[in-house]
């Protein structure tokens, strides 16, 4: 079948078995546009935890599918493949993890929802790259706090909101591939571009930033932006919902660090779905997500506790 065929097939599937396809900006542009909803982490979170379909399917990376289940646990949830994994989660351990927290009984635990779920029933909140300042800002400064497992992350909120942190040390293989000498020069070879990143970036690309968001934040940045030609330093699959929102501006990728590949940084654990796997996923129902129900409890609260404090406009 040809990639037209199975979209088709997919949309027909969708209304058949009351299914809802949730997106992440950085899967294959062709599964985002059969998608209802296409979105960062914190959207695409909410969107899980209200809807009324009978199905779930995530496309995305397995601690997403994950957090979809433990906001909406009567809903079967499904995922294209169970290998669509996380480099930044796969860094943060249960069992280690969990003797540093008993180390530190004091702190305040807050992870970035790129964890598993047993990582997110540590915690006392849970953050996302567009809500972490709020989220970290709300806790009484007298109050340490252990932030995992993005070091990236980590150092920027230090950064911004002035207050050290234990930080467990964990990184995104995406965002440590970029370039800083190749960045530089792409900057001389185009006078007045704009540098925009996600904080999961290192430390080095995040200071010749002009904007540093989250990926719904730095869509609506280059939106608003007077600047007409941008460098993206974050997964290269944004770029399809970006280019949809501003088709009049140059958008151009972080150059990354191994010449061996294309010039652009993808994830290899979220293109391990396709728009086949997601047609076989809807059509099988499977693979699904199964979460037990002191998992989903104890995980559950912390993810709460974030869109409490996200949505309140306090």
């Amino acid at each position: 079948m040809t990639k037209t065929e199975i979209a088709e097939r997919i949309i027909a599937l969708k209304k058949k078995k009351n299914a809802v396809i949730l997106s992440h900006f950085y899967q294959d542009e062709s599964i985002q546009d059969v998608a209802d909803f296409v979105g960062d982490s914190y959207s695409l979170s909410l969107e899980a935890a209200k809807t009324t379909a009978s199905i779930i399917l995530f496309a995305g990376v397995h601690f997403m599918a994950e957090t979809a289940k433990i906001l909406n646990p009567t809903k079967k949830v499904i995922l294209p493949d169970l290998n669509a994994g996380c480099s930044l989660a796969d860094s943060c351990d249960y069992d280690s993890f969990k003797k540093l927290k008993e180390a530190h009984p004091d702190h305040v635990v807050v992870t970035y929802i790129n964890c598993s779920a047993e990582i997110k029933s540590l915690s006392d909140y849970v953050c996302t790259s567009s809500n972490a300042k709020k989220i970290i800002e709300s806790i009484p400064k007298e109050k340490p706090i252990l932030f995992a497992p993005d070091k990236n992350l980590g150092k920027y909120l230090e950064s911004i909101v002035g207050r050290k942190m234990l930080l467990w040390d964990g990184s995104c293989v995406v965002h440590e591939s970029f370039s800083i000498e190749k960045l530089i020069q792409l900057v001389i070879n185009n006078p007045g571009i704009e540098i925009v990143a996600h904080p999961e970036s290192t430390a080095n690309i995040l200071s010749l930033a002009h904007f540093i968001g989250s990926t719904s934040e730095m869509i609506n940045y280059v939106k608003k932006s007077q600047k007409k030609q941008f460098i993206i330093a974050t997964e290269v699959g944004i770029l399809h919902k970006m280019n949809e929102v501003v088709t009049d501006k140059v958008l151009i990728p972080a150059p990354i660090n191994d010449d061996n590949t294309c010039a652009c940084s993808e994830c290899a654990y979220m293109k391990v779905n396709t728009l086949q796997k997601v047609y076989d996923c809807l059509l099988n129902e499977s693979p699904s997500i199964t979460i037990s129900e002191e998992l989903i409890a104890a995980s559950r609260l912390p993810i709460e506790r974030m869109i409490q404090l996200t949505e309140s406009h306090v």
